[in-house]
């Protein structure tokens, strides 16, 4: 949950220059599988789509202010970003900008800070526009 309170002050932080959105995958300690004794939550095995649903209500939870989405039962969306178990990424204009690592190990939320750091600074880089008459 530590990891959700950094990533929280990092969207309230940048809210003014990036949208966040979170992406609900597939349970990755499920109660009635490879459970983790600190879990927070006792999460079952989700079986249908409204029990996917029913598990992202919490994370929307530990995430006040930023949309949470559901992955459909076929994991598109984790298939495609290789998201399991977590994973942070920047995108700008449909291109991914920043891959951060596969978590829990390569999780880094000060990644994700730095680069939205800089890319605040490129922000307030005045831009010359050259206008032909």
């Amino acid at each position: 949950m530590a990891r959700l309170k950094a990533f929280q002050g990092v969207v309230q932080q940048n809210a003014d220059i990036a949208d966040s959105v979170v992406v609900y995958i597939e349970e990755a300690h499920p109660s009635d599988g490879w459970m983790s004794t600190d879990a927070p939550y006792q999460i079952p095995k989700h079986r249908c789509l409204e029990d996917r649903l029913k598990a992202a209500q919490l994370m929307h939870l530990e995430v006040p202010g930023c949309p949470v989405v559901v992955d459909s039962m076929e994991n598109p969306s984790n298939a495609a970003y290789g998201a399991y178990f977590d994973r942070l990424y920047i995108l700008q204009e449909g291109k991914i900008v920043y891959q951060g690592g596969r978590g829990p190990e390569g999780y880094r939320i000060t990644e994700l800070r730095d680069w939205l750091d800089q890319y605040r600074e490129t922000l307030k880089k005045p831009t010359n526009l050259v206008i032909n008459v």
